[in-house]
């Protein structure tokens, strides 16, 4: 029998096993998996001494198309997940204009057609106004799911009273996401803003204000019976909160917040740090590592949402929040990986089978016969620097800059296309993610 590629003698590393086999790929999707060393096919590529994962996915990213271009769009923000060995990613609804209808969505749809480098969904806002159409938006093909932000940040997107929260879980049927922090509290909290003072930021918004949005979010859930995701949790409360909650809600966690730690990051790199919710101090870092330790943590996404450097040098707190982070990812964590914060496997858990399983992708996130070629190859023994001209982002810098890595993405594969090959990238491809519905 003959295959269109064999890929040869990697180790190959998925949620719950390492072992050391060839795979063989016919048509885009995984045919077998053992020892192929008789056997033919088209191409044959070596991957001794380099592991073999499931295609990581990125399932928060805000690309800020349409509306912001000019510090980010979909095909500079795939170019970028594709260099850092992304697969696929899910695309946030706060643009200008937010996501939130029909026609907003397959705007998005039609932008994408030809020019993402990676496999894509997008995610619908709920609002207090649309939740009687979001049982329908959500099962338009190639959409991930109903996004809610409780507090205000980056757009106009907010659903910050119970009622509202309600009437969107008692409508939806699929896993919602949801940006966790409590608008009143903000609103009240807002004295405590310091002009020019970036470290203000985590005082203004603060723990106390997210555990508030986050117990209610479940609450709400529970009373519903629904499951929700929640996203970019920052504190060791909604931890300690949330392994108790596992049942109706899942939990994703930033590299940002399990890499950079206050009052550090402020004093380095100011505005440049700023994101919702924020860096916080080394307790709450180390009570997220727990998370990621003891199965609180569900997924690993990057929140990547770029500003341009214009944007960032405004003086606190009319500066925006965010920082990219799709390109930067991969390597981070492989990093954390290496100096022994976590395992391989559990890393392929939080960035591919996880994400897949819970949000029902269908032929992804797995090494396994019949799912899409879908692989990041990395070389664990390779040390580089992240830098800012490695950025391929429109913003052109990364909070990493000039961080020693240890383990780097060395090639991504989308459906047996080689779509990044030792920072060579390849044209788009990307198409729409399945999902079960």
């Amino acid at each position: 029998m003959s295959f269109d590629t064999i890929y040869k003698g990697s180790t190959i590393v998925t949620h719950n096993k390492t072992y050391v086999s060839d795979i063989a790929v016919r048509d885009g999707k995984i045919i077998e998996i053992g020892d192929f060393s008789k056997s033919d096919a088209k191409e044959i590529i070596d991957l001794k001494d380099l592991h073999l994962l499931p295609g990581v996915i990125d399932t928060q990213v805000h690309f800020r198309e349409p509306g912001g271009e000019h510090k980010e769009d979909l095909s500079s923000g795939t170019k970028a997940a594709v260099l850092g060995g992304v697969t696929g990613v899910f695309e946030m609804p706060n643009t200008e204009p937010s996501t939130t209808n029909e026609a907003a969505l397959m705007d998005k749809f039609s932008r994408a057609k030809g020019r993402l480098h990676c496999d894509y969904a997008f995610y619908v806002g709920g609002t207090p106004d649309n939740y009687l159409e979001l049982p329908e938006l959500e099962k338009i093909e190639g959409c991930c799911g109903v996004k809610v932000f409780m507090g205000l940040s980056t757009g106009t997107l907010l659903v910050s009273g119970d009622e509202d929260l309600d009437k969107i879980l008692s409508k939806i049927n699929n896993r919602a996401s949801f940006h966790c922090e409590d608008q009143d509290l903000l609103e009240q909290r807002k004295k405590f803003q310091i002009k020019g003072d970036t470290n203000s930021h985590e005082v203004w918004r603060n723990d106390e204000q997210c555990l508030k949005a986050t117990q209610r979010i479940v609450n709400i859930a529970r009373k519903n019976k629904k499951n929700i995701h929640i996203l970019h949790v920052s504190s060791g409360q909604e931890i300690e909160f949330l392994s108790k909650n596992k049942d109706i809600a899942s939990v994703e966690i930033t590299p940002q917040h399990l890499t950079l730690s206050a009052p550090d990051c402020y004093n380095s790199m100011g505005n440049y740090a700023q994101m919702n919710p924020p860096i916080r101090n080394l307790d709450h870092q180390n009570k997220l590592w727990d998370g990621i330790t003891n199965g609180t943590a569900d997924i690993i996404g990057s929140d990547h949402a770029p500003h341009s450097r214009e944007e960032k040098d405004v003086d606190y707190p009319n500066s925006p929040s965010g920082m990219p982070g799709v390109q930067t990812l991969v390597p981070v964590m492989l990093n954390h990986v290496n100096n022994g914060k976590l395992t391989l496997q559990r890393f392929v858990e939080l960035t591919s089978f996880n994400p897949t399983n819970l949000f029902k992708i269908k032929g992804k996130g797995q090494i396994k016969i019949g799912f899409d070629a879908d692989f990041t190859i990395v070389d664990m023994n390779k040390e580089r620097k992240i830098t800012n001209d490695w950025i391929l982002s429109k913003c052109g810098w990364t909070p990493y800059n000039d961080m020693d890595i240890k383990g780097w993405p060395v090639m991504t594969v989308i459906r047996n296309n080689i779509v990044m090959r030792e920072d060579v990238i390849a044209d788009p491809l990307g198409k729409p993610m399945k999902f079960v519905r």
